[in-house]
């Protein structure tokens, strides 16, 4: 079986927004609903969320989310590209479990109303 990883980003220093990816949209906050969705996926077999906050970690968690780290400041400031934060997690999985995966699919906790179908 194919080793699918889905990385959800969560950088805690939005400019427009502040805390947009934890803030609650209806009863939950928004990163638990691309949660659920990938959670459904046929094929997604491990999904991991991605921050330099301890508050935002602790919260993902609390949600039953993966967060086996954080990312470095360095790489989740304004001018951070994605690739980097990706880059991190997949060198942080290799090294602690030497965990590789054969495919990574990157979602949005912006995206609330994607679903499941979409992903797979």
């Amino acid at each position: 079986m194919k080793k699918i990883l889905a990385i959800i980003g969560l950088r805690s220093g939005s400019r427009g927004l502040k805390n947009k990816n934890i803030k609650k949209l209806g009863k939950y906050p928004l990163f638990t609903y691309i949660q659920k969705a990938s959670k459904k996926s046929k094929y997604i077999n491990r999904i991991i969320f991605s921050t330099d906050s301890k508050k935002y970690k602790k919260m993902v968690e609390n949600y039953g989310g993966e967060m086996p780290f954080l990312r470095p400041k360095k790489i989740s400031g304004n001018k951070a590209k994605e690739i980097d934060f990706i880059k991190h997690v997949l060198n942080e999985l290799k090294y602690r479990e030497n965990y590789s995966p054969d495919i990574v699919v990157r979602l949005l906790a912006t995206c609330p109303f994607q679903k499941t179908y979409d992903i797979d």
